[in-house]
């Protein structure tokens, strides 16, 4: 579904990605690993368009995303949730859910996102910023969601959450993956979770892409050299 191929990037002189490549199979949940630092953020927003690549080929559903604007990516079916989940504060619930709905001039919230997380529903006339790190979380992946996505990019999406939203988290992600058949690409840190929820992995290093495979095959050498556990 989502196919890298040599991929490069630069902060002004600075080389960040090297070489980079990645594949995502449809209807996979891959999760992208690594210490802090190694590029995985820079990968995801260049995916999504918000950051220029140097060189390399950036394909979903074998069309080519290279010169392709972010919005566009959207519409094609990329959902993506960043670190730090940036909603938006001021606005309501629903206002921050229907933002999302104007990539594809939609005007009804999918009923889906509410069978998923109920939280917001009860909530929607509440404003972003008043919610838990867990309930903007929650809305951060709804507002994804509106676009009816085919591949659901998630950056950390466990990160500053309290343990029992982790795994609330984790259920829908799989859920998601396994129910609504989307194809997942996931940045994560915590190691149980990853495994829980990923059959495939790959570990960057110093904007390199170094080892991949089935989660089941994550060695206890990979995880010691590469990984903040």
């Amino acid at each position: 579904m989502l196919t890298i191929q040599s991929l490069n990037q630069y902060y002004g002189e600075s080389h960040t990605l090297w070489d980079v490549d990645l594949t995502v199979p449809e209807g996979a949940c891959v999760c992208l690993m690594g210490r802090n630092g190694v590029g995985k953020t820079t990968l995801l927003k260049s995916i999504m368009g918000l950051l220029p690549i140097k060189s390399g080929e950036i394909q979903f559903n074998n069309q080519s995303l290279t010169k392709a604007a972010a919005e566009v990516r959207a519409r094609m079916g990329i959902g993506y949730v960043p670190q730090g989940r940036e909603i938006f504060p001021l606005l309501t619930v629903e206002e921050n859910l229907r933002i999302g709905l104007t990539a594809l001039g939609l005007k009804q919230i999918p009923a889906r996102i509410f069978e998923l997380f109920p939280v917001l529903k009860q909530m929607l006339r509440r404003r972003g910023g008043d919610l838990s790190g867990g309930q903007q979380q929650q809305l951060a992946i709804g507002r994804a969601l509106t676009l009816n996505p085919k591949l659901l990019i998630l950056d950390e999406p466990t990160e500053g959450i309290q343990p029992n939203i982790v795994h609330e988290i984790g259920n829908i992600i799989l859920q998601l993956n396994k129910e609504d058949k989307i194809t997942v690409l996931l940045v994560e840190q915590k190691l149980p979770f990853a495994r829980r929820i990923a059959q495939q992995f790959v570990i960057m290093d110093k904007g390199r892409t170094l080892a991949k495979g089935t989660m089941t095959n994550l060695s206890d050498e990979l995880v010691q050299q590469y990984l903040n556990v």
